[in-house]
């Protein structure tokens, strides 16, 4: 679909929620006031209703909800359907996002740039700088939580943007504590052709046991 089609329908979706949800949050129902002149004629009601003097009231007797009062069932009903409405809304915004980064970063001249790491002993993270081209589009400091997540496999997307075709150089620099808690800067840099489609690169930190040192190389995913 085109990406302007998109917007128009996932527009029209958004407002047809909020009104939906409009709609949901409104009470389930609404206490109506009983007019004055009814009162004597529920007292009545009420005297004609009552045990004679001295008789055991019934202990089963249940009073019956006052007028207007919606029904349990009603507000379970009413509880499903803004449960519905948040799914809708949420997966609403997951649409957002994906129409966003392919309006933002077509494909033909996105560069997405990841970082893993496979290291024990001698590096720990501290922060990433990319350039690219000699400029700078990335500087990026980890939190001790973050680090750890890589440590134990996970990949993480740290740049996303846009190159024309042609060749690029791309150089980073890791920031951290070496062998014997050191302070630790090393740099990578790779030169890659950015053909028509979107380019993938990886930074790569490893261990390098024969050193005993860390090593670090950027992963050109062809």
């Amino acid at each position: 679909m085109n990406p302007k089609n998109r917007v128009v329908s996932i527009t029209v979706r958004g407002a047809l929620l909020a009104m939906a949800w409009a709609a949901a949050a409104s009470p389930a129902a609404t206490t109506t006031t009983a007019p004055t002149a009814a009162v004597p004629a529920a007292a009545d009601a009420a005297t004609a209703a009552a045990p004679p003097a001295g008789a055991a009231a019934t202990p089963d007797a249940v009073p019956a909800p006052p007028a207007g009062t919606a029904a349990p069932e009603d507000f379970k009903t009413l509880d499903q359907e803004v449960q519905g409405l948040k799914k809708d809304v949420i997966d609403l915004n997951k649409d957002l996002f994906v129409l966003e980064e392919e309006l933002l970063f077509p494909a033909n001249t996105q560069v997405a740039l990841y970082v893993s790491m496979d290291v024990g002993t001698f590096f720990a993270l501290d922060s990433i700088t990319v350039k690219i081209d000699n400029k700078e589009v990335k500087n990026y400091l980890y939190t001790a939580r973050e680090a750890d997540a890589l440590l134990k496999g996970g990949v993480q997307q740290i740049y996303l943007g846009n190159l024309k075709v042609g060749k690029h150089e791309l150089v980073a620099f890791f920031t951290g504590k070496g062998p014997i808690e050191r302070a630790y800067k090393r740099g990578a840099t790779i030169v890659f052709d950015k053909g028509v489609g979107a380019k993938y690169l990886e930074l790569k930190i490893t261990d390098r046991l024969a050193k005993h040192q860390p090593e670090f190389t950027i992963k050109d995913w062809e």
